[in-house]
């Protein structure tokens, strides 16, 4: 699995499309696993530092709960651009719980502040980002996945 940096360093144009929609606004939509196989839909903030994709949660929040149990994951940026200038991104792969000495390092990183009190904090090993914009008349789809490279599928 690949951490951000290797989306940078192998589809430099198409990472930077994808955190450009994650960070046009603060929150984003995220599917989990339930136990009972289901998906779950939760709401989510993202963060790009020190190389990697994060995302954190409350103790005993149900998406944390779902991680824990099954670490596969799906993030979307959840557009508000209508016309789709700024890109709908999409990141999957495996959201990682990381220990303290990492978490400490993150926290000393972050520009903003961080939740009191204890939280869950993930590193996304991603296996696949997806950017679609409007191409003229046409819908453009770039994909990176993982061991296939960046692939470019247009729609009308």
């Amino acid at each position: 699995m690949a951490s951000w940096k290797d989306i940078e360093t192998a589809a430099p144009e198409l990472a930077a499309k994808a955190k450009v929609a994650f960070d046009a606004h603060k929150h984003k939509v995220m599917a989990t696993i339930r136990a009972d196989g289901s998906p779950r839909i939760s709401g989510t903030e993202l963060d790009f530092m020190a190389n990697d994709a994060w995302i954190g949660s409350m103790p005993g929040a149900m998406k944390a709960r779902d991680l824990l149990r099954d670490p596969r994951i799906a993030i979307h940026s959840a557009p508000v651009d209508l016309t789709l200038q700024t890109p709908d991104a999409k990141i999957a792969g495996r959201a990682i719980e990381v220990g303290d000495a990492e978490r400490n390092e993150w926290v000393a990183a972050r520009n903003e502040p961080v939740p009191e009190g204890a939280f869950h904090l993930f590193r996304l090993d991603v296996t696949e980002v997806v950017c679609t914009t409007v191409d003229g008349d046409a819908l453009k789809i770039e994909s990176w996945r993982e061991g296939a490279g960046v692939d470019v599928t247009r729609r009308t």
